[in-house]
């Protein structure tokens, strides 16, 4: 197939353009608005939507706050349960979680906005500056390693420093936050609202972060055991998985993950260059980010392929139908057969259709090509055990991550884990948050029994 030279560009758009197109894509309620939605609450004494809450919330308790006009009793009680509330508030997938168990949403279609009313209350209380909620106890003297500034190592760090133990969190990125600071869209969280969430929680006192120490290479599993009382790991998924294809290590091909973190930390949006034409290969969150984002930075058009129907995307209905209405096309039911490489590098990318038999996917033998600038690899991560090393021991895994109880205990003693690195079963940012207050609490208990 012939094609023509390359066209990655920045700049395709006016500047004005860039403020529009990543503004808050949720404007915030305000206290009026707040109060009219509060109102419809049904104040279920069983209430479905707690239990659908990963981080059980007290959803019913902290919207009669909001209604008796108690904003900041209300952040106390989103807080007390998930730390990182205000951002949960922002990238959750809320109307597959509390919104769609509301009983409103059954009756009417139209469930409770649940998540805006969250980050009224959590906005509320960071900008009214009152600080920290929470009083830490006095010092125990214990010490304990957390691996990973993101969701699931700030929760575990917060909650420990709470019970009065003293945390170090090594990070191996310049900035803590993890997948919150580099890997969501950038129109869900603007105006730097990760680093200041990431103040809040460092705010309780007792949390020392050291910035560019990775597990495996800069410190060891086997080290931290014998310096600290205990260790959490939430250094999240550092690998990214191939698509197997010849060629995609060549310039066109990129890692979604990787453009999302630039993306984030660019300081001018128009100088981040885009593909006059984008594919993107997945079906989840990290696909439609990069998809719509590209469509934003001034991408003419943006196709999104997905091997399985569209049922089977890991992204909500929500999200799929935020990239349609960003000029996104979506394909679903095809594979990556080949990448079409010219002059050193992907000029496009060819698919096979694929069908489910006996609940298997089969290839069809019938294929389409894409020609494309860039194209986006956003098949998921995976986790790397390399970093394992080290441990003296061999930490048992679990479909390719660590293994974990109840109380996200691994199976090496005095070492619990949590979020994308844990075999839990969900990959979702409040998951990530219970997990660290789960460990916590059980790391705690072992360290006073101790």
């Amino acid at each position: 197939m012939a094609t023509s030279a390359p066209d990655i560009a920045s700049g395709r758009l006016a500047a004005e353009d860039y403020v529009r197109n990543f503004a808050d894509i949720h404007p915030p309620l305000d206290r009026h608005q707040a109060l009219v939605e509060a109102d419809r609450c049904y104040f279920c004494y069983d209430a479905p939507c707690v239990k659908a809450c990963p981080t059980s919330i007290d959803i019913p308790l902290f919207i009669r706050q909001i209604l008796t006009d108690n904003p900041f009793g209300s952040a106390e009680t989103i807080l007390e349960q998930n730390i990182l509330g205000g951002m949960c508030a922002r990238v959750c997938p809320t109307e597959t979680l509390c919104e769609e168990a509301c009983v409103r949403e059954e009756a009417e279609g139209k469930p409770v906005k649940i998540g805006l009313l969250q980050r009224f209350a959590t906005d509320y209380l960071l900008a009214e500056g009152e600080g920290q909620p929470f009083e830490r106890a006095p010092a125990t003297g214990k010490r304990v390693a957390v691996i990973g500034g993101g969701p699931a190592g700030l929760s575990a760090a917060h909650r420990l420093a709470l019970h009065g133990h003293d945390v170090v969190i090594f990070d191996a990125r310049e900035k803590a936050g993890g997948l919150n600071e580099y890997g969501i869209a950038a129109y869900k969280a603007p105006d730097d609202f990760a680093q200041a969430e990431v103040d809040f929680v460092l705010s309780i006192g007792g949390i020392t972060v050291e910035h560019g120490k990775a597990l495996g290479r800069d410190v060891s599993l086997a080290e931290l055991k014998t310096s600290f009382d205990a260790v959490f790991l939430g250094m999240g998924l550092a690998g990214v998985n191939a698509l197997g294809l010849p060629g995609e290590d060549l310039p066109g091909a990129e890692d979604a993950v990787d453009y999302i973190a630039e993306l984030r930390q660019a300081s001018d949006l128009s100088a981040l260059p885009v593909g006059a034409r984008v594919v993107v290969v997945g079906g989840g969150m990290t696909a439609i980010d990069v998809a719509v984002q590209s469509k934003r930075l001034g991408a003419e058009e943006v196709t999104l392929v997905y091997r399985r129907d569209r049922e089977k995307m890991g992204a909500s209905l929500y999200e799929q139908e935020l990239a349609a209405t960003n000029g996104v096309v979506i394909r679903t039911n095809a594979k990556p057969a080949s990448l079409l490489v010219e002059d050193g590098r992907v000029a496009g990318i060819a698919f096979e259709t694929t069908a489910e038999q006996d609940g298997r996917l089969v290839g069809t033998g019938e294929t389409f090509t894409l020609p494309a600038d860039m194209v986006f690899k956003a098949i998921g991560q995976a986790f790397v055990p390399a970093a394992l090393n080290g441990s003296g021991e061999a930490i048992a895994l679990d479909r390719g991550k660590i293994r974990v109880d109840e109380e996200r205990r691994t199976s090496l003693p005095g070492v619990w884990a949590g979020g994308d690195c844990a075999a839990t079963g969900e990959d979702l940012t409040v998951a990530a948050v219970a997990d660290g207050r789960i460990a916590a609490e059980s790391i705690h208990r072992a360290l006073i029994a101790g």
